[in-house]
């Protein structure tokens, strides 16, 4: 069963960075879109950021212009740089990978985030 793991969560002070990692047990080329979701405590799961495998990527817009999706194929990890942190962006991120199949989604077990001065 294909898996997906993240890694690269923290408590850093606002303003911050941090790099979060999802590496998957099969090669990426074997999804469509991968990206990375958040959920604060009392919110609804949402989208941060998307790269399809065509080379789309969507931000959400709070995180744009400071946030960067990347995909390494050679380590199938995708990754989300995250810079000027802010308060707001706590929240424990998942990673999601969609196949070309009309399956369910793959998700990741999450990390924690936390900015915090």
């Amino acid at each position: 069963q294909v898996q997906l793991v993240e890694s690269g969560g923290g408590l850093v002070q606002p303003g911050g960075s941090l790099r979060l990692s999802c590496a998957a047990s099969r090669s990426i080329l074997a999804f469509r879109t991968m990206g990375w979701y958040r959920q604060a405590p009392g919110k609804q799961r949402e989208l941060v950021a998307t790269k399809s495998s065509g080379g789309i990527t969507i931000y959400e817009d709070s995180v744009k212009g400071r946030f960067t999706i990347s995909r390494d194929i050679a380590k199938n990890t995708v990754n989300l740089q995250m810079d000027t942190l802010k308060p707001e962006d706590t929240a424990v991120y998942y990673c999601r990978a969609d196949s070309f199949s009309t399956g369910p989604p793959l998700w990741g077990q999450g990390t924690q985030v936390t900015v915090s001065s």
